[in-house]
């Protein structure tokens, strides 16, 4: 099969190469994302390899098809970005990566609490210029926190069983309940109960129409003044404008962002010697209390060996004419 992987670095040419070993696939490296722009350069190819922010709506996966690709093959396991209902309009497969690493996203999620909370970051520059000042560096223990956590699936489950060993009451909410979590000792509520009572709060679900912007003025005036809030998942699950007036008023005493909604030309990219033209992210920058990293929880070697290889995997059995187990159909949007 010819497959086109878009939006490549040069860590997936590294490890998608070393997956691709055993299968000799023929693939095209592009280092751009696949949008109405550039789905031209998907001729000839039987398949397309795409990332978290190619842009797959209708337009898109019209043209595809109307060039004879059949595979959509996510490196990530969300699938918000692809319109599900098109490819199956047009006969195409969508296949993703259920499950990289669970344990990368959640470490990441724990590592941004406890430097958002002990304020290593600032400490870390402060150092650097011989400020050896303990001023404005206060925080707390994690232990006794409540510790409410949106979504349980594999990455949710992880921080559960993380911050539980933290010594933290830990709420959870999830449409569908994970029996593991309430083992580990969370608690499952309501979700404006979990807003009201937790000190911290962390987002690991998907984004639906249900749970765009489930963090906006309206949800944000449930919870405690001072709350920690920290997103791993997707960004517009957080509504960035309403997130600034909360900084402000204090309502949200630290933010930590690992993705941004719109986030799609600025991260993965070095702008630093750009002017950054999103004045929404601008203005998060400027927080002494907003941690914000570039979509980089997932980014370990055993994550993106993972991806790698279930990618190359779920090619296999679409050449093979087979079932595959990680396809995704349109039935999917309705969860």
């Amino acid at each position: 099969m010819r497959i086109a992987v878009f939006s490549t670095k040069p860590y997936d040419r590294q490890f998608l190469e070393a997956a691709n070993g055993f299968h000799n696939f023929k693939l095209k490296y592009i280092e751009a994302r696949l949008t109405s722009e550039t789905v031209q350069v998907a001729t000839g190819y039987d398949g397309v390899c795409v990332f978290v922010n190619d842009v797959l709506n209708a337009e898109v996966i019209e043209r595809l098809s109307a060039k004879g690709v059949k595979l959509i093959a996510l490196r990530c396991a969300g699938f918000n970005n692809v319109d599900l209902h098109a490819a199956d309009e047009h006969g195409m497969t969508v296949v993703r990566v259920p499950a990289y690493s669970p344990y990368a996203v959640a470490e990441h999620t724990v590592a941004m609490m406890l430097s958002l909370n002990r304020k290593i970051h600032r400490a870390h520059n402060r150092i650097r210029e011989g400020n050896f000042s303990l001023d404005g560096l206060l925080g707390f223990d994690l232990h006794g926190q409540t510790v409410g956590v949106i979504g349980t699936g594999q990455i949710g489950q992880v921080v559960v069983r993380i911050m539980a060993g933290f010594g933290c009451s830990v709420l959870a909410y999830d449409p569908y309940p994970n029996p593991e979590v309430e083992r580990l000792g969370g608690s499952y509520v309501a979700l404006d109960d979990l807003l009201t009572h937790s000190d911290i709060i962390t987002l690991h679900c998907p984004l639906t129409p249900e749970t765009r912007h489930l963090i906006d003025a309206e949800t944000l005036a449930s919870c405690k003044d001072g709350v920690m809030i920290v997103n791993t998942s997707r960004g517009a699950l957080i509504d960035a404008h309403d997130v600034v007036e909360a900084l402000k008023s204090g309502r949200i005493g630290y933010l930590g962002l690992d993705v941004y909604e719109e986030e799609a030309d600025i991260f993965f990219e070095d702008l630093s010697s750009q002017i950054l033209k999103d004045d929404t992210l601008a203005r998060l920058m400027t927080f002494p209390n907003v941690l914000i990293t570039s979509h980089q929880a997932f980014f370990t070697r055993n994550a993106l060996q993972n991806i790698a290889e279930t990618t190359m995997h779920n090619i296999a059995l679409f050449a093979a004419g087979k079932s595959a187990e990680n396809a995704v159909g349109s039935e999917r949007v309705k969860r």
